[in-house]
């Protein structure tokens, strides 16, 4: 299915507002020191983001591992995102994985705290790009 120029900025758009709600969830969660949840909440406001972005520029989001790959390809190969830009996300899905499905692995503030910031950075980036295209 082929989304209409106004129905893929409505996509956009709600995606944006999501990543931003969840990016908001996950300091929530931070506060209240639930760092799996909060592990997951940070994942997933980039999730959302890099969503907004690829679906702005006309490609299909289908899978998790698929919007790494789409972002490598896309963006950061191609010099649009940084390397350092790439390594976050990876590293999120890392982090988000293991804090969702490995009995083993505890997320703790420490863990998380370094990728806060550059989290929202990147989102904020992504933001940008999408405006000025």
């Amino acid at each position: 299915m082929s989304l209409s120029k106004e129905e893929r900025q409505i996509v956009v758009n709600r995606e944006m507002e999501k990543a931003q709600n969840t990016f908001d969830d996950m300091l929530f969660c931070a506060k209240e020191g639930k760092w799996e949840a909060a592990a997951n909440r940070l994942y997933y406001s980039l999730f959302h983001a890099v969503s907004a972005l690829l679906i702005n520029d006309g490609h299909s989001v289908k899978s998790h591992r698929g919007i790494l790959a789409l972002f490598g390809e896309h963006y950061i190969r191609t010099g649009i995102f940084s390397k350092k830009d790439g390594s976050l996300l990876s590293d999120l899905v890392i982090m988000r994985d293991n804090a969702d499905y490995n009995c083993f692995y505890e997320a703790s503030e420490e863990k998380l705290t370094p990728f806060i910031e550059p989290t929202q950075q990147l989102i904020e980036k992504i933001k940008q790009f999408i405006n000025n295209k």
